[in-house]
């Protein structure tokens, strides 16, 4: 055999080799997609305590949310789905997904046949999906895009309508409504020099975090969420915010003894709203939110008041000491935390030191709801254990972005 002979077999040999190894890529992938689609339909609050199955990923996988993000957007598109009442909803692209599974379909092929089959007519879905997914089998997902344009323009030839409609711009409006589920919705309109102002405000608040729990990958849209409700929290603890009724402004949160100890059931928030007792907890910890505890006959039996729980005092004691967010890997300053009982003051956890640990709101929640553990070490600094699906070791680990006191020699 001559060596050009020998150098093509080791070429189809190699060549060979990486296509069954992207062939498992793309199979495992797809299975991965359909197992977190399965997470989101049974509850990933309930199962792990994250929020979303992409954050989920961040900690599982180390994988940056956007792209968990779009691996479970792609996911959703090609398994079927379950409505809030239980009822089926039909995957758009089953035949897609079946070949995702086998390992024949990239990423790129993917997004190509289902973008076009989103805007086929339901009526055309099947044969528009089937002649896409046929021809993917000999060419590249370039090729098969310029297929689905030419399906497009055949049948919606007048293509999507457009929206000619102008807004109007008021000078500064804003409305804040409460839907029945409890969730609020904010919208205004403003001038361009109270517009900045509240940039700057935010932009200084939705800095991107960094932790040990996982890389922060919001988008720009959660991260500014977050950062109102921080200038909200900064607003309340402001000793220049204006009297209500010779109080200044608060939120009653009223839950029963038992509820609060369990963190099961639910506990009304204000006078329409209601929160879990696991929020509850939460804000019990240190709250601008005034906890109400009520026995079983509904009778109040601690009524708070603000910052009741931690003096001024053992508040400055705590910033000495955690000088900051005490999560691993958080930058949060101390004015943006909260203190956080390790052992919850309901099961009769003490107000000292001993029991304290500075937090920031998406780490105190994180904390309440994920299977983080804090404790406070022999030298007298609090650590943490993550969850066993993060670490099987549960090894402690520390916050070390904060600057050190500048004790004297």
């Amino acid at each position: 055999m001559t060596s050009d002979a020998a150098l093509s077999s080791e070429a189809v040999a190699l060549a060979d080799r990486i296509g069954e190894l992207v062939a498992r890529m793309r199979s495992a992938e797809a299975e991965l997609g359909a197992v977190l689609v399965e997470i989101e339909q049974r509850g990933v609050m309930e199962l792990f305590g994250y929020r979303s199955a992409a954050r989920l990923m961040e900690h599982l996988a180390d994988e940056p949310k956007p792209a968990a993000e779009r691996l479970i957007k792609r996911a959703r598109l090609l398994n079927p789905g379950r409505n809030l009442d239980g009822s089926p909803i039909p995957a758009l692209a089953p035949a897609t997904g079946a070949a995702a599974r086998a390992g024949r379909l990239s990423n790129p092929m993917i997004d190509v046949i289902t973008s076009v089959l989103a805007q086929v007519p339901p009526e055309h879905c099947a044969s528009a999906e089937t002649n896409l997914v046929a021809f993917a089998e000999e060419a590249g997902h370039k090729q098969v895009a310029a297929l689905g344009a030419r399906i497009l323009a055949h049948l919606v030839p007048d293509g999507q309508e457009p929206d000619d409609t102008e807004p109007v711009v008021p000078t500064r409006e804003l409305f804040l409504r409460r839907k029945r589920t409890g969730i609020w919705e904010l919208s205004g309109r403003f001038d361009d020099e109270t517009g900045t102002r509240a940039h700057a405000l935010l932009d200084a608040l939705a800095e991107r975090r960094t932790g040990d729990d996982c890389p922060d990958f919001r988008t720009t849209p959660q991260r500014y969420g977050d950062a109102f409700s921080d200038a909200v929290d900064l607003a309340l603890n402001s000793p220049e915010l204006p009297m209500q009724a010779g109080e200044r402004a608060h939120v009653m949160v009223a839950v029963s003894l038992n509820d609060l100890k369990s963190g099961l059931g639910k506990a009304t928030l204000g006078d329409t709203g209601t929160m879990t007792a696991a929020e509850a907890r939460v804000h019990a910890c240190d709250a601008m939110i005034i906890p109400a505890v009520l026995g079983d006959k509904s009778e109040p039996l601690n009524l708070g008041r603000l910052r009741r729980l931690i003096s001024a005092g053992l508040r400055r004691a705590l910033f000495l000491r955690d000088r900051g967010c005490a999560f691993p890997g958080c930058h949060r300053p101390p004015r943006h935390c909260q203190g956080h009982h390790i052992r919850h003051w309901a099961d009769g956890g003490p107000t000292d030191l001993t029991n304290l640990v500075l937090m920031c709101a998406h780490h105190h929640r994180l904390l309440h709801r994920s299977g983080w553990e804090v404790r406070i070490a022999p030298d007298g600094l609090p650590e943490f254990l993550p969850p066993v699906f993060i670490d099987r070791r549960r090894k402690p680990r520390r916050n070390n972005l904060h600057e050190p006191l500048p004790f004297a020699a």
